[in-house]
């Protein structure tokens, strides 16, 4: 693979060896025509049985792949007693259409695609908010049209062809203006080949996470239910687990709200915000994400657990906990802080209260539009106590998955970070 010193003309930044020569320009509309599509809603779609497929629009948003594989995506059917007799052959998906998501709240993903390869012969049509693009024969070669509607260059153009306010949406009419600069099928070819295998490889990454996760998941059942229990080192059993009110354990502070507009990239003082316990943290803070120059504040100490006191959703959003063993971070507002009047191992609680007690501390939380969850509300919940021992040896075995659970996602991380750089220098 080559890199052009100096971009002329129709040409990516990254070539494969033996391609010259500018890039052909089209407009969509030039390359592909667009078939009907149906508007049924979920309600008319299910996962059991049926004869034929349907491709909803949420789906290509959330959960199907670029290059769309039937036989690897799980696609609901139509409901038997929907009539779809006067539904042309013509409109049934075929190797290489293009599905649009022609509606989205976010402008990152309207007019997010998915491209249909292995079809076989299986019956599959595009639903409710899609639009359904045949390119011409011999315009792509299969995957790579997939890859195309990624690049920065067509999804900035989609971007700018939406239209609405809260909802956004594109018509065939605004979609097929937009400008495809693409090269030879050889080219096409090459280009497909290295993409497609990145993304098996992400997937693979994606799968090894999620059994991992679930490893934790089931781990976390079994020990805090006793169904497993641990040995001390002599090779006895740990003695019973004791039954605690939970004020009798931990005592609690109040962090001090820090706005947004004072966290800083490199401010002097680390920091941790409440909405942070939601989106950057699970149950141990191992490296804190944000700063500040304010001083002013709740400082944390070592065995501190953290929770969100507020949220605009549901109670179980606040049945968070997060153990944290550095000083000096300050805690913003809206962090409950709960402190040890004892010795303990803070981060055994975070596991056990974020998993076993979960459901519970939920249904303690009060509020309608603003859900609170505060000390006193849970000060008398009976909570388990094992000895300090056996807390320190199931914190080991979780440790472990979760440090596993890490280096495999930063390994994913490098893969998504590879694939954007090659989508941004291997097209135009």
């Amino acid at each position: 693979m080559t890199t052009k010193k100096q971009k002329v003309g129709n040409v990516p930044n990254l070539r494969f060896p033996g391609f010259e020569g500018e890039w052909k320009k089209k407009k969509l509309g030039e390359v592909a025509e667009f078939k009907v599509t149906n508007s049924f809603s979920r309600e008319n779609l299910n996962y059991e049985n049926g004869s034929v497929k349907n491709i909803h629009y949420g789906d290509i948003h959330t959960k199907f792949q670029t290059l769309f594989d039937i036989s690897k995506e799980r696609v609901p059917y139509i409901n038997e007693e929907i009539s779809i007799n006067r539904i042309s052959e013509d409109f049934y998906c075929k190797d290489g259409d293009i599905v649009f998501a022609d509606a989205s709240e976010d402008l990152n993903d309207i007019g997010k695609s998915i491209e249909i390869l292995n079809i076989a012969n299986q019956k599959l049509l595009a639903g409710l908010h899609t639009l359904l693009g045949r390119p011409k024969p011999n315009e792509f070669y299969p995957g790579f049209a997939g890859y195309l509607f990624l690049s920065k260059s067509v999804r900035t153009q989609i971007q700018r062809e939406a239209q609405g306010a809260k909802v956004l949406g594109i018509s065939v009419g605004r979609i097929s203006k937009v400008n495809l600069t693409y090269p030879s099928l050889d080219e096409q070819r090459q280009i497909s080949r290295l993409l497609s295998i990145i993304d098996e490889r992400i997937q693979t990454q994606s799968k090894i996470i999620e059994e991992l996760k679930l490893l934790k998941s089931t781990l976390c059942k079994k020990i805090f239910s006793k169904l497993l229990r641990f040995k001390d080192d002599s090779g006895k059993g740990f003695p019973d687990w004791q039954l605690k009110r939970l004020g009798d354990v931990f005592y609690s502070e109040k962090g001090k709200g820090i706005s947004k507009n004072k966290v800083i990239e490199n401010g002097k003082f680390e920091c941790v915000l409440y909405g942070e316990l939601y989106t950057k943290y699970k149950e141990v803070i191992f490296d804190v994400v944000s700063k500040t120059d304010e001083n002013d504040g709740l400082k944390s100490q070592v065995g501190d657990l953290l929770l969100p006191s507020s949220t605009t959703t549901t109670g179980i959003d606040l049945a968070k906990v997060t153990a944290i063993n550095k000083e000096n971070v300050l805690l913003g507002g809206d962090i409950t802080v709960l402190r040890t009047k004892g010795e303990i191992n803070n981060v055994f609680y975070a596991y056990y209260l974020s998993n076993q007690k979960k459901v519970e501390i939920a249904s303690y939380a009060q509020g309608s539009t603003i859900v609170h969850l505060y000390y006193n509300h849970i000060k008398g919940m009976i909570i388990e106590m094992p000895s300090l021992n056996e807390q320190n040896k199931i914190v080991k075995s979780f440790s472990i998955i979760d440090e596993k659970i890490e280096t495999e996602i930063k390994l994913l991380q490098k893969l998504l970070n590879q694939k954007k750089y090659l989508l941004a220098n291997l097209f135009i």
